[in-house]
């Protein structure tokens, strides 16, 4: 047995009072934990207890230095030791963190999210492509709305192909936005967690932000600009051309898309595809490739990708 003392506020932030936020790590390291006032008990085998007896004095090291943690950082600091990752978690906090607007600081969950997040602040030009719920879209935003707070970029400019599976756009009632509407939802998610409300209303009313299909950008070129291409398997290779070369000066592009939910007609290629076959190698573009492993919502949802994997991709989580 391990007995470790922090203070109990910490251990509220990064466990929860009945510690339920440490079961996942129970189940991997095989492991049982106990709280008495501000001692942690960690009952097991030895190898286990010291890997999360490590596990927690990281994020403790983060609580010290003023980091406000939540029940996903333990998961987060254990996945980054599991994908190999031997440095300093707070150096890597610290390296990787994206100051919103809001206030709100938003944090890589893993190795992966980690350099997405520093190709974004790197290169240009960068594609996101994998699963559901592997943060493509929501880091793309908050780096999106970091750039706008900081006055490197002067709008954002988010944009997605309206293609669904089954109705299409013709049959739906009202005019054309309130029929792309439904389709540009999920950025509207993301832009309403990370901004204050009344603020997102006031930018897209002043068009300092702009949220419309990927037809709207045809003959446009976009300067002081960042650009977010969200759902970009849907694309036609001519419409991903078309887009990529709407790049001005002093934007930044991101292309995000999971090549496993393509809902175009099988007979034509996904543009998504198309360019990371055709623009593989060219300095100044980013590529991550995102897995199973890299989901952050709900751990079923894990299962269920692998699940589809394994039964040779049938059906689009």
């Amino acid at each position: 047995m391990r007995s470790l003392t922090y203070p109990s506020e910490f251990l509220q932030q990064v466990l929860g009072q009945d510690l339920k936020g440490g079961d996942f790590l129970e189940d991997a390291l095989g492991v049982r934990l106990s709280s008495r006032g501000e001692t942690l008990l960690v009952e097991g085998p030895e190898d286990g207890a010291e890997v999360c007896g490590g596990l927690v004095d990281q994020l403790h090291k983060l609580f010290q230095a003023g980091i406000r943690l939540g029940k996903g950082d333990l998961k987060t600091v254990y996945n980054l030791r599991d994908e190999g990752f031997r440095g300093d978690v707070l150096e890597f906090y610290r390296d990787a963190r994206i100051q919103c607007a809001s206030g709100r600081t938003v944090f890589p969950k893993g190795l992966n999210q980690g350099r997405y997040v520093r190709e974004i602040r790197d290169k240009d030009v960068v594609f996101g492509i994998g699963p559901a719920g592997t943060g493509k879209t929501y880091l793309a935003v908050a780096m999106a709305v970091a750039a706008l707070k900081e006055k490197r970029v002067k709008r954002i400019i988010l944009t997605r192909p309206a293609i669904e599976a089954g109705e299409k756009l013709g049959f739906l009632p009202g005019d054309i936005a309130e029929k792309v509407n439904p389709y540009l939802r999920p950025l509207y998610d993301a832009l309403f967690d990370l901004m204050e409300t009344e603020r997102v209303h006031k930018n897209i009313e002043t068009g300092v932000i702009e949220i419309a299909p990927i037809a709207f950008m045809r003959g446009r070129t976009l300067n002081d600009s960042f650009i977010i291409l969200d759902e970009a398997q849907n694309t036609t290779p001519d419409q991903m051309k078309m887009f990529l070369t709407r790049l001005g000066f002093n934007s930044k592009t991101v292309i995000t898309g999971d090549v496993t939910q393509i809902d175009l007609d099988p007979s034509r290629k996904s543009g998504l595809i198309d360019a990371a076959e055709v623009l593989k190698g060219i300095d100044g573009l980013g590529f991550t490739y995102f897995t199973d492993r890299d989901v952050v919502r709900h751990p079923l949802v894990q299962q269920i990708i692998l699940a589809y994997d394994k039964a040779g991709g049938r059906g689009k989580p």
